[in-house]
């Protein structure tokens, strides 16, 4: 069986990455093989932002020396860990699709040498408005992670990264996305079905 392809997904907060992988996991077909794992963060559901798993900081820690995690990782103030659940399904012949960091890029590159990188991106007014109209952070805020992305932008001038602009409908994005991965799926055909993932 042919082994599956790992899709990191990284851009700014607020260029619609959350979005997209709603879009894909909502407009996949039941017999395509994509899983889409649920992060965890050290972070309150109740808090907002994308579905994920909260996990208490020293049960985070614990996971990590328990070699529970494929990729970890700090951002603003949170860990943020990807299940080591996804080895099994690339082993399975599986298209797996993780929501990445930029910074963490290189480290996951270490362990998944053959990661097809995807930046999602839009444009520095679409990026504002979208940032203010959330209402998560004040003006300082938002101009500080503007700033931050522009400059983590600069720092991907990769040959194999694939950059995928969101600033226009939804629907755009999130077919390229799925043609994307899709054009990477096994021809096996066997009992494995398309799964959202919570590992």
């Amino acid at each position: 069986m042919k082994k599956g392809q790992l899709f990191y997904l990284m851009g700014a907060s607020g260029v619609g990455k959350d979005s997209l992988l709603h879009y894909l996991q909502t407009h996949l077909a039941p017999s395509a093989r994509v899983m889409v794992p649920r992060r965890y963060i050290t972070r309150n559901t109740h808090l907002g932002g994308e579905p994920h798993i909260e996990i208490t900081p020293e049960a985070f820690t614990r996971r990590v020396a328990e070699g529970g995690f494929a990729m970890h990782w700090q951002s603003h103030g949170y860990a943020y860990g990807i299940s080591i659940e996804i080895d099994r399904w690339l082993s399975d012949g599986c298209q797996v699709v993780v929501n990445g960091s930029r910074n963490y890029l290189e480290t996951a590159r270490d362990r998944y040498p053959d990661l097809k990188p995807i930046l999602i991106t839009v444009s520095h007014d679409k990026l504002y408005e979208r940032l203010t109209l959330r209402g998560r952070e004040s003006h300082d805020e938002i101009k500080k992670r503007l700033l931050r992305a522009e400059a983590l932008d600069r720092t991907l001038a990769d040959s194999e990264l694939i950059r995928l602009s969101n600033d226009g409908p939804l629907s755009d994005a999130g077919e390229h996305l799925m043609k994307l991965i899709l054009d990477n799926e096994t021809s096996d055909t066997d009992s494995l079905h398309r799964t959202v993932a919570i590992a």
